[in-house]
């Protein structure tokens, strides 16, 4: 994520006369990108599971909730809703997912509200397994989830596209 990205979005929760130091910035671009490599290599592995190369929205929340982080799934939903129904106004169709609101340790699906009686309801309902139902084992790595270990060993830092292939031999025989 660009830096002048991650400027504007701390000034934005600090009151206007702070300052900002660069390693604070730098940092911060760190933690970010990490987090974000993070969460697209769990929702890879729910695409590669399920024989598709294509990752979307729906896998990047079941990735969320199997890491674990059950607490970004209702403000998620809730902006990928928005999202989609602004892309879609012009359309005519409505592809929204179903709400979640958090209720003390668990997620509880909700229907969303119906559309308005202008806009047609063409599309479908995607259900986010429990975070649970996605972890292959339930072992305890040391306070880490199974798929936070399974990151860890898979993570070799390769980089993006198809630079980052260890296992890539270009002049083996198929």
């Amino acid at each position: 994520m660009p830096i002048a990205n991650i400027t504007r979005i701390m000034r934005r929760v600090l009151p206007s006369h702070a300052k900002i130091a660069d390693d604070a910035k730098e940092a911060i671009q760190e933690y970010v990108s990490e987090f974000i490599s993070f969460v697209t290599a769990e929702a890879n592995w729910r695409c590669n599971r399920d024989y598709r190369s294509t990752v979307t929205p729906e896998d990047v929340l079941a990735a969320m909730a199997s890491l674990g982080l059950d607490d970004y799934l209702e403000p998620l939903t809730l902006f990928l809703n928005k999202h989609r129904a602004e892309q879609n106004s012009e359309q005519g169709s409505m592809n929204l997912l179903p709400q979640f609101q958090r209720q003390r340790t668990h997620t509880v699906h909700q229907p969303s509200p119906s559309p308005p009686p202008s806009a047609s309801t063409v599309g479908y309902y995607a259900p986010l397994p429990p975070s649970a139902a996605t972890m292959e084992e339930e072992r305890d790595f040391g306070g880490l989830t199974p798929a936070i270990h399974e990151y860890m060993l898979r993570n070799h830092g390769g980089g993006e596209g198809s630079s980052g292939g260890c296992e890539f031999d270009p002049f083996q025989k198929f």
